[in-house]
C-alpha cells in the first residue's frame, strides 16, 4: 500500500485476520477513523487458509432455517463440554454478541454468510448437544467482484487443501467431487465445470478466481473494510506501544518503507496479530510432549509469532494458560520435488469408512471421526513415551480409490507421485505395511481384525465411531449400517504418517468481556483490547464445536470495534 500521510486515527488495529478486519470495520461503522497495520505482505492469517466456518448460535441465519432455540440450551451444551473452565461472563458476552455480529455483518457489510444447516456440534452425546444451524460459513464469491486493492490485499489458498490450488467447500461442492470419483453423472459435471473454470481462471488471472472457504470469508471482510474506509498498511509490523504518564496505550510505533514510524490512537488500540503457534520458545514451554519446541507443525503463517502477545505483555497484559494452549489438528507432511515440505491438516478423511488411525503398538487410540482437536489429544497419550508423537491413519484399496487418504486425491488423480515421494506407504498385506512403517505387525492385524469385526456389525465397541450426529455426517451415508464404518480387507493396504500440528493457539492474553486487556490484577489496560488468537479463548482450551477460533475472533473483535466507535461519540470526537 502507499504511504499513508495521516499518522492519528481514532483506533487502530495490530494484524489483518478475522478478529483485527472485524474490529476495524465495526468501529469505521461506528464513525471512528480506523488504521490496520499487518506485519505481511498479504492479509488474512490463518483465516485465509482455513475453512472458513464459524461458530455463533442462535443467529438471524439460523432463524430463518426455523431454528429458534433458547441461550440455555447453547449453555448447558457449553457447560458439559467445558465444565470448570466454563467463564460466564465472557460465555454470555459471546453468545449475546454473536447473533448481533452476524446481524450486523449480513444485512451492512459485504461479508455475507450461508448457513451451516447441517453442521453438527462434535459431541453429540453431550446434552443439548447442536444438530445444525449454530455455524456458518463464508458464502462463496468470485474475486471479480472485489476491487483491485482487495486481491492484492488476499492471502491465496493453502495449496495442501486445494486441488491444484482450487478450493473445495465443504458441504455439497465437496460431496460432488467425491461423488465424481464413483463416476456419479452430476457429480462429474460439477467437478468439470469448477476445473475448467479454475484453469481459465489460471491463463486469464495467473490465480484462483473463485474464492471458498477461508479465502472467501478474508476477501469479503477485506471487501467490506474498504467500503468502511479502513486503511490498511501491510510489511507494517508493529514494535512498540505508545503509552501516557497515566499508562493508556495512546498509540504504536511501526516499521514503515522509511523507517520506523509512530501512530497515534485516540480511542484506543486493538492487538489481533494472530497468537503464538510460531513461536518455538512458547511452544516448549506450553505444548505437551514438544522437548524443543520443533515438534509441532502449525498451519498458521509465520507473522503468528506471538508478537501481538508480546505487546500486551509489555504494558501489564498477561498470558494465560487454558485447558489446550494449542488448537490442534492432526497433519501429515507433504515432500514436494522441490525440498519444500506441505503440511497437510486431517480434517475429513478421518470420518470416512474404511480407515483407522494407530499407533507404533497397532492399536487404534481414538474415536477417528471425532474433532481434530480429540485425534492430536489422544495421540499425545497413546504415543509411546520412549518415541515421538506420531500415529499412521490406515486404509485399504477400496478407500483410497473413493476418498481423499491426506493429501492423496481418490479417482481418477493417480496414486503413484504420493508413493513415489514417500508420502503414501504401500503394503501388499497388513504386515508388510506394518514393517515399512515400523508398526508392531502382530498389533496391527489384530486391531484391523476387531475393527472389521465391528464395522460389519455397525458398532464400534472400542470408541463409539458413528454413534452422533457429527460421527455420521462425517462419514458417507451410502456406506451401511454405519456412515463411519467400513472393514479394511482389499489389499494393497496404504497408511500416511500423522505429527501433532494445530490451526492457531488457544491461550492467549486475559481479557474480560468486553474485550479489554487485563493485568496481573483483573485490571483493565486503558485503551488496550485484543481479539483472535490474542485473546485467550472463550472456550477455555476446549473445542465444543467446529468454528469456535473464528466464531469468537468475529464477536469479539465485533463488540472491541463498537466499543471503540461509542467511545468515540461519547466523547464528542
Amino acid at each position: 500500500m502507499p504511504d499513508i500521510p495521516t499518522t492519528e486515527y481514532d483506533v487502530i488495529v495490530v494484524g489483518a485476520g478475522a478478529g483485527g478486519l472485524a474490529a476495524a470495520i465495526a468501529a469505521a461503522h461506528g464513525g471512528s477513523s480506523v488504521l490496520v497495520l499487518e506485519a505481511a505482505d498479504v492479509c488474512g492469517g490463518a483465516t485465509a487458509w482455513s475453512g472458513g466456518w464459524l461458530w455463533a448460535p442462535r443467529s438471524v441465519l439460523a432463524q430463518r432455517e426455523g431454528v429458534d432455540e433458547s441461550v440455555d440450551d447453547v449453555k448447558a451444551y457449553l457447560r458439559a463440554t467445558l465444565g470448570d473452565d466454563y467463564d460466564e461472563a465472557r460465555i454470555d458476552a459471546f453468545l449475546t454478541g454473536a447473533p448481533q455480529m452476524i446481524e450486523f455483518f449480513h444485512t451492512k457489510t459485504a461479508m455475507q454468510f450461508v448457513p451451516g444447516s447441517k453442521i453438527n456440534d462434535i459431541y453429540g452425546d453431550l446434552p443439548h448437544a447442536g444438530t445444525g444451524n449454530r455455524s456458518a460459513g463464508a458464502k462463496p464469491i468470485n474475486a471479480r467482484r472485489l476491487s483491485p486493492s482487495v486481491r492484492r490485499l488476499l492471502r491465496g489458498q493453502l495449496y495442501e487443501t486445494s486441488f491444484l490450488g482450487m478450493g473445495i467447500m465443504a458441504g455439497p461442492d465437496l460431496g460432488a467431487f467425491l461423488s465424481a470419483s464413483r463416476g456419479n453423472v452430476r457429480g462429474i459435471w460439477h467437478a468439470g465445470w469448477r476445473v475448467g473454470l479454475h484453469v481459465i481462471d489460471l491463463i486469464l488471472h495467473r490465480r484462483g478466481m473463485q474464492l471458498v472457504n477461508g479465502t472467501a470469508l478474508v476477501g469479503r471482510l477485506l471487501q467490506a473494510a474498504e467500503d468502511a474506509g479502513v486503511q490498511i498498511r501491510v510489511s507494517s509490523p508493529v514494535r512498540r506501544l505508545v503509552t501516557d504518564p497515566t499508562g493508556q496505550v495512546t498509540g504504536v510505533v511501526a516499521d514503515s518503507s522509511d523507517g520506523e514510524r509512530t501512530f497515534t490512537a485516540r480511542r484506543g488500540v486493538v492487538l489481533a496479530a494472530g497468537g503464538f503457534p510460531r513461536d518455538v520458545e512458547r511452544r516448549r514451554e506450553r505444548f505437551p510432549r514438544t522437548p524443543t519446541g520443533r515438534e509441532h507443525w502449525t498451519l498458521a503463517p509465520e507473522t503468528a509469532d506471538g508478537s501481538g502477545i508480546t505487546l500486551g505483555e509489555s504494558v501489564g497484559g498477561v498470558l494465560v494458560q487454558q485447558a489446550s494452549a494449542g488448537a490442534w489438528c492432526p497433519v501429515s507432511l507433504v515432500p514436494y520435488r522441490s525440498g519444500r515440505v506441505g503440511i497437510f491438516p486431517h480434517i475429513m478423511d478421518r470420518a470416512k469408512p474404511g480407515s483407522i488411525g494407530v499407533v507404533s503398538t497397532g492399536e487404534r487410540f481414538v474415536n477417528e471421526a471425532n474433532g481434530y482437536y480429540d485425534y492430536v489429544t489422544a495421540m499425545f497419550e497413546a504415543a509411546p513415551a520412549d518415541e515421538p508423537v506420531q500415529a499412521w491413519q490406515i486404509a485399504d484399496a477400496r478407500f483410497v480409490r473413493r476418498f481423499p487418504l491426506g493429501m492423496a486425491k481418490p479417482l481418477p488423480v493417480p496414486l503413484f507421485p504420493y508413493l513415489r515421494s514417500g508420502y503414501l506407504v504401500k503394503g501388499r498385506t497388513l504386515r508388510e505395511l506394518a514393517h515399512k512403517c515400523g508398526i508392531d505387525p502382530q498389533g496391527l492385524v489384530r486391531t484391523v481384525e476387531q475393527f472389521n469385526a465391528d464395522a460389519r456389525a455397525g458398532v464400534d465397541s472400542r470408541f463409539g465411531r458413528g454413534s452422533t450426529p457429527f460421527n455420521r455426517y462425517g462419514g458417507d451415508a451410502s456406506a451401511r449400517p454405519n456412515p463411519s464404518l467400513a472393514p479394511l480387507e482389499k489389499g494393497p493396504f496404504y497408511a500416511v504418517r500423522i505429527v501433532p500440528g494445530s490451526f492457531g493457539t488457544f491461550a492467549g492474553l486475559a481479557t474480560d468481556a468486553r474485550s479489554r486487556v487485563l493485568d496481573a490484577s483483573g485490571t483493565p489496560v486503558p485503551g488496550l483490547y485484543a481479539a483472535g488468537a490474542d485473546q485467550a479463548n472463550v472456550m477455555g482450551g476446549h473445542y465444543p464445536a467446529g468454528g469456535v477460533n473464528i466464531g469468537p475472533a468475529l464477536t469479539f473483535g465485533y463488540l472491541a470495534g463498537r466499543e471503540l466507535a461509542a467511545a468515540r461519540t461519547a466523547v464528542g470526537r
